[in-house]
Order: structure tokens, then sequence, then C-alpha cells
């Protein structure tokens, strides 16, 4: 008796046919994709070229535009003004002040010059914050100037005193310089601020007055964790949810030996805590970096940033231009951003 014959599922033919190819290719790939070199990331794009009054520049403020013209100020006896019609061609817009305003002569007799003014246009009036300080002291100060308008032709155009915002003593474990205002998500106001010792911190201010509100706490938001403590020129912005911190880490003021490096962090709130893109707390010493000095541009830093509309940023900040004795010097960089959203480096270099 001949067995009885058992037709095969056409399926399961072509199936166990098809898997050991499958399996081989799939190890191939494998294989080949070990082989594979590292992708290298996106080169920063290139600075935009700029002339004009861009010497001697330290500590840029962020950019306004008033009318047809953008403005930003920087340290300096008087607060210089700076302004362009393009972001590219500077040239010298005057002085803020003629006169120191009593009260910062008397505060800080030794102070020389006027330091990181912060400019923004917020509550139907521009402000500009400015710092008043000496090197290696905390016994700083930092006041606030208003004015209607940057247009000096303008009958409107009249810088008012608004006095003392914040001081820090010698006994305090702060630093009252390098003021920065922002603008939370919801449109409230705070101050960040600070330099060495116990690091970066910010207060809410009152908007009416400028100032911290009445026994407003003080956050410490970003800080080293090693002496000698050298981070500063703090700057916040608001970004698709998150709030990104620029910070100024190591050394500016030597020149051409100028160590100063930008880094940044992020945070959900206004008050941190921020973490760089690895994960760690910027009061711990975090910071992804951003900028770093080269052969001829050395130890950028003294941020600012300037959000032109709509996803078009740019990082404001001086380097000191080896070519040039270590002169510092305006430079203004793309800021773009990865698929994750992070900032990615930038170069002081223009094309």
């Amino acid at each position: 008796m001949r067995p009885k014959r058992i037709s095969a599922d056409p399926a399961r033919v072509v199936l166990s046919a098809v898997l050991p190819l499958l399996g081989i290719l799939a190890a191939a790939l494998l294989a080949g994709c070990k082989s594979l070199p590292p992708q290298p990331s996106l080169p920063p794009p290139p600075a935009l070229a700029l002339s004009g009054s861009i010497l001697d520049v330290h500590d840029p403020s962020s950019i306004v535009k008033d009318g047809k013209l953008y403005y930003l100020f920087s340290t300096g006896t008087t607060i210089p003004i700076h302004c362009s019609s393009n972001l590219r061609d500077w040239k010298s817009c005057g002085n803020v002040f003629t006169t120191w305003p009593s009260w910062v002569v008397s505060d800080i007799p030794a102070a020389d010059s006027i330091w990181a003014p912060d400019i923004s246009y917020y509550n139907g009036s521009y402000h500009l914050y400015f710092a008043v300080s000496t090197f290696g002291s905390n016994r700083s100060d930092i006041g606030l100037l208003t004015n209607a308008t940057l247009d000096q032709k303008s009958p409107d155009y009249h810088w008012i005193d608004q006095g003392r915002v914040i001081e820090s003593k010698s006994w305090d474990d702060w630093n009252a310089i390098d003021p920065n205002l922002v603008l939370d998500a919801n449109g409230k106001p705070w101050l960040a601020f600070g330099s060495f010792w116990s690091g970066l911190k910010i207060v809410k201010i009152d908007p009416a007055t400028g100032k911290p509100e009445k026994g407003a706490q003080i956050y410490s938001i970003a800080e080293r964790t090693q002496p000698p403590d050298a981070i500063e020129a703090s700057f916040i912005i608001y970004r698709d949810g998150y709030y990104y911190l620029f910070a100024s880490y190591d050394f500016c003021c030597r020149g051409s030996d100028s160590t100063y490096n930008i880094r940044v962090g992020r945070s959900k709130s206004v008050t941190g805590p921020y973490v760089d893109e690895s994960g760690v707390a910027m009061t711990e010493g975090g910071g992804t970096r951003i900028a770093e000095g080269g052969p001829r541009w050395r130890g950028p830093g003294g941020e600012s940033v300037f959000h032109q509309g709509d996803d078009t940023w740019w990082l404001i900040y001086h380097a000191y231009d080896a070519d040039m004795a270590g002169t510092p010097t305006l430079r203004i960089s793309p800021l773009l951003w990865n698929s994750a959203g992070w900032p990615r480096p930038v170069t002081p270099i223009a094309r």
C-alpha cells in the first residue's frame, strides 16, 4: 500500500526558502554598517562680515530696532551707542551718558567705566540696565535707564535715570553685575545677573518699577564648582518650550590671552534647573560649549542673543582679535538649532 501523499503549503515553502536569504542579507548589512565611518557634525555657519564701528566693542548688548535702525550698546565710560541699517555696517551713534548719576559716583567711587549694558523694549519704553563695579570686587551696582525712543532726532529722546536696581556688598556671596532682563513665557519680567563668587542668579522684577519685587527670592541658576568660579554674562531666551541660559566661562579682558568661551543649558522653568546637552546641571559646572577661541579670534564671550523674528536668531558677542593686538571686536553669528532643539556651535570667522 502506497503512503498517502501530503500536499505542501506553498506559503511555507516560499518562507523557508526566503528566511535564510534574509538572514544572510541582514548580516551583510550589519557588517557594512559597522564599517561606516562616524558622520561629521555640520560646520558652523560663517559670522556676518562686519564693518565700521566694531573695534573696542566689549560686552555688546542685544540688538533692538527702532524705526529703520538697529541699535546696540557696549561697555565704556559713557555707554557707547552703535547703530546700523543692515546688521553689517555699523557706525558710532553717540553715548548714553554725559555725566554719571550721583548715586553711581557715591556708591562706587573707584569705577572708571560702565559695564555690560542690556537693552530691551518692555512695558512701553526702552529699558537699559547697566553695571558699575571694579575688577576683583563684588561691591557692585546694577542701575536702570529708560527712554521712550532711541531716535536721537525725536523730541521724546531722553534717558531717565531710574536709580539703583540691585546692589551687592563685600559680605555677599554673589556679584551684582552683567544684568539681563528676561521675559518669561507669560510675559513676566525677571532679571538675570552675576559674576564669579557663587555664580549666576535670577530675581523676579516688578513691571512697574523695573526693580526686584519686595521680598523676591534670588534663585541660583549656574555656578562653577571649582575656584576661581569663572562664570558671568548670563543671557536667557525662551524658545519652543525651553528657557536657554547662555553664559561666558573662564577669563575675559586679557587681550589675546583671554580664555572666555560661551556655553549654554536649558530648562522648562525660568528659575531652573538648567542642564546641558549631557544632562549636567549648570549649578554643578555643566554647560554645552558653543563658542571658543581660535588662532585669530580669542576669548569669545560677553554674549547676548537677538531674535529677529520667526526662527531667526543671532548671537552677539565680542572676541579679541589677535591680528589687532587683542582688540575686543564685535562679532555677530547666526544661531542655528539642531534637531533636538540645542544651539549649534558658532564661529567668529566671517566668509
